[in-house]
C-alpha cells in the first residue's frame, strides 16, 4: 500500500497499551490514527503515549479510520465490530470473537458481505516457531492424537486479574482457550466433538477432543495456577513418535506485526484468505460452545 493504514484502537486497556497501540505506531504500513474507549481518561492516556487523536465517540473514530483493532471484552467486540465491517473499515480482532455464537455469526456476516480484510489475534499462530512445526506436521504425516497444557495464574495477580468477564467461572477457557484450542486444532484436523469436558471448582479444566479424521487429543488448561512461568506445552504424536512444540516464545509485539503485515497484504488484494480469518474465530465460537454444553 502507498500510505499507512489508519487503524483506530477501541479499548484502552492493559492488552491495547501493552500490543495493539505500540505495534501499530511503530509498524511502518500502519499509523496509529485514533483511540475510542468507554473511559474517557484511559483513551487520552493511551493515545497521547503515541500521539493518536482520541475519538469522542465509536462513529466518530469510524469516520477518521481506514481499519479498527479490539481491545475490548467479547461482548462489546460482538456489539461493535459489524458496524465497523459494514461502514467499510478493515478489522483485528481479539478472541473469542463474540460472547455466543449468534455475536460471532453475525461478525462473520458482516465481514463477509463488506468484503473487508479480518483477522483474529491468535497471537501465537504468528509465531514462526509454530507457523515451523505445523508446516513440518502436515509434511509428517500419520498423526494420531495430541496433548496440550495451558497452566498460567494471570487471574491471580497482575493487569488481567482486575478484567471482570476474564474473572467469571469460566474466563479461563474463554480466554485462553481459544488459544489453546487452535493450535491442537491446526495441528491435528477440525475438532469435531467434544468427548468429555469438566471444570473444577479450583478452575481447571480437562477436555477430549475428538478430531476430524478420527485423531484425539486433550487439553489441561487453568488461569489460576500459581506457576511461574506459565506452563504452556503442545506435542502431536503418530506413527513416526512424538513432536513437540519446541524452541523459543516469540513475544506477542513480533507476532502482532506479522499479523499487521498479512492485514496489509489482505487490504491490498494481494491475500484473499487467511487461517486466522474471522471463519476461523467462529470456528473456535462453535467449540467453545461444544466445551460449554459437554460439561
Amino acid at each position: 500500500m502507498d500510505e499507512a493504514l489508519r487503524v483506530g484502537v477501541v479499548g484502552a486497556g492493559p492488552w491495547a497499551h501493552r500490543v495493539h497501540a505500540p505495534g501499530l505506531h511503530a509498524h511502518p504500513g500502519t499509523r496509529l490514527a485514533a483511540v475510542w474507549a468507554r473511559r474517557s481518561d484511559a483513551a487520552k492516556s493511551l493515545a497521547g503515549e503515541h500521539g493518536a487523536e482520541v475519538a469522542d465517540s465509536f462513529d466518530e473514530l469510524l469516520d477518521s479510520v481506514d481499519a479498527v483493532a479490539f481491545a475490548v471484552p467479547p461482548s462489546v467486540q460482538a456489539e461493535l465490530a459489524p458496524r465497523a465491517a459494514r461502514a467499510g473499515k478493515h478489522l483485528v480482532l481479539e478472541k473469542p470473537l463474540a460472547a455466543d455464537r449468534a455475536g460471532a455469526e453475525e461478525i462473520v456476516e458482516a465481514v463477509t458481505g463488506s468484503g473487508v480484510a479480518a483477522l483474529m489475534m491468535l497471537t501465537r499462530r504468528f509465531a514462526p516457531e509454530v507457523q515451523d512445526w505445523l508446516a513440518g506436521l502436515r509434511e509428517l504425516g500419520g498423526v494420531q492424537g495430541g496433548t496440550g497444557r495451558w497452566l498460567a495464574g494471570g487471574l491471580l495477580a497482575g493487569d488481567y486479574a482486575a478484567s471482570a468477564w476474564r474473572q467469571e467461572d469460566d474466563g479461563a477457557l474463554i480466554d485462553a482457550g481459544p488459544h489453546a484450542i487452535d493450535l491442537l486444532d491446526a495441528a491435528l484436523g477440525a475438532i469435531e466433538e467434544v468427548h468429555f469436558a469438566h471444570r473444577g471448582d479450583d478452575g481447571l479444566w480437562q477436555l477430549v477432543f475428538g478430531h476430524e479424521g478420527g485423531a484425539t487429543s486433550t487439553l489441561t488448561l487453568s488461569l489460576r495456577m500459581p506457576v511461574q512461568p506459565s506452563l504452556v506445552d503442545f506435542a502431536v504424536y503418530g506413527e513416526h513418535g512424538c513432536a513437540p512444540l519446541a524452541g523459543r516464545r516469540t513475544a506477542a509485539h513480533e507476532c502482532y506485526a506479522r499479523l499487521l503485515d498479512d492485514l496489509l497484504s489482505m487490504a491490498s488484494g494481494e491475500r484473499a484468505d487467511h487461517p486466522c480469518d474471522v471463519h476461523r474465530g467462529l470456528h473456535l465460537q462453535r467449540v467453545l460452545a461444544d466445551v460449554l454444553n459437554a460439561r
